[in-house]
């Protein structure tokens, strides 16, 4: 009789125990479902924002903005997404997200650009999962974990063999620390507003900022007509970039760094740059080569290390307002 009770109560209470892995489980799978597709749509814009050059950047970037943030706003509306207006300091995280990871961002990729190869800005990008282990963890009020900072450093490894080492002069590489800075900044400003406005809000208020501001230096720059500059092939590559880059990505991004944590989701930017080697062999370039295999080996080998560590940081993590 003894046993037959103590069997119904470990019966009885495994259940409950396992729950909190299962759910665990199933908020890390969807925060990689998120993060991974918003960085292959990332990765794959490089050849399309290329299209770009040469042509009033400012303005196009204040249309682009402009047409994610009207698309996000009609897509929240038929998911009966409520946008909530940012209040106090929430002002500051969003203008701040706007300002550092969005327009100050696309501006150093094009000044930089002119001082150093597409590698050595990639390689800035990709050393962004290093410090989003180490700050992320502590905006959201934990402790970085040393597994998560190894894995984030293997994941930049990796992204940098992928991306290779290119030339670059003193103000290139000034360039590549602001784009380092503005990345890491479009993630973890995002982290103390996330909870209240989720990811569809912090998408919609960073766009409309971004598109104010690019709207104001490209008037002041560019002058009134710029718009009318812009080709057929211009339009169709602001299309691209507002709908997949901006207004599918934003959402997915945040969607999952409010699942996972900035420090997890911060090593599926190492998705990116693998993400556009293969774009490019599709859109008929050179194989890449076995330097750029190994780093995507690399940068799968720290996905899976990083994304498997602080499981229980994952159990216990409340799911940002609005996450699907």
């Amino acid at each position: 009789m003894a046993v037959m009770t103590a069997l119904r109560i470990t019966a009885a209470t495994s259940p409950p125990a396992s729950r909190p892995a299962r759910r665990a489980d199933a908020r890390t799978g969807a925060g990689i479902a998120a993060g991974v597709p918003a960085m292959i749509c990332v990765g794959g814009s490089v050849a399309v924002s290329s299209v770009l050059n040469g042509q009033p950047m400012l303005t196009a970037e204040a249309l682009r903005y402009a047409t994610a943030c009207a698309l996000l706003v009609a897509l929240a509306r038929l998911a009966g997404r409520r946008m909530l207006l940012p209040r106090g300091t929430e002002w500051i995280w969003l203008a701040g997200i706007a300002a550092a990871g969005l327009v100050v961002f696309n501006i150093a990729l094009v000044q930089g650009s002119r001082h150093a190869e597409p590698a050595v800005l990639g390689v800035a990008v990709a050393c962004v999962p290093a410090l989003l282990a180490v700050a992320g963890p502590l905006l959201e009020g934990s402790r970085p974990r040393v597994l998560m900072v190894v894995a984030g450093l293997v994941v930049t490894c990796g992204a940098a063999l992928v991306q290779g080492v290119g030339r670059s002069d003193t103000v290139g590489v000034v360039w590549a620390a602001v784009i380092f800075c503005c990345e890491a900044a479009f993630t973890l400003m995002a982290v103390p507003v996330l909870g209240r406005h989720g990811p569809w809000g912090v998408s919609v208020h960073s766009t409309w900022l971004a598109a104010m501001l690019f709207a104001v230096l490209g008037l002041v720059r560019e002058g009134p007509g710029a718009a009318l500059r812009l080709d057929r092939a211009d339009w169709l590559a602001i299309g691209y970039l507002a709908i997949a880059v901006t207004a599918v990505a934003f959402v997915l991004w945040y969607s999952s760094v409010g699942l996972l944590g900035a420090g997890r989701a911060g090593l599926l930017t190492g998705v990116a740059p693998a993400a556009a080697a293969v774009t490019g062999v599709l859109l008929g370039g050179p194989a890449p080569r076995p330097l750029v295999w190994a780093g995507m080996a690399v940068v799968g080998g720290g996905l899976a290390v990083g994304l498997r560590a602080g499981a229980r940081e994952t159990e216990t993590r409340p799911v940002a307002a609005g996450t699907p």
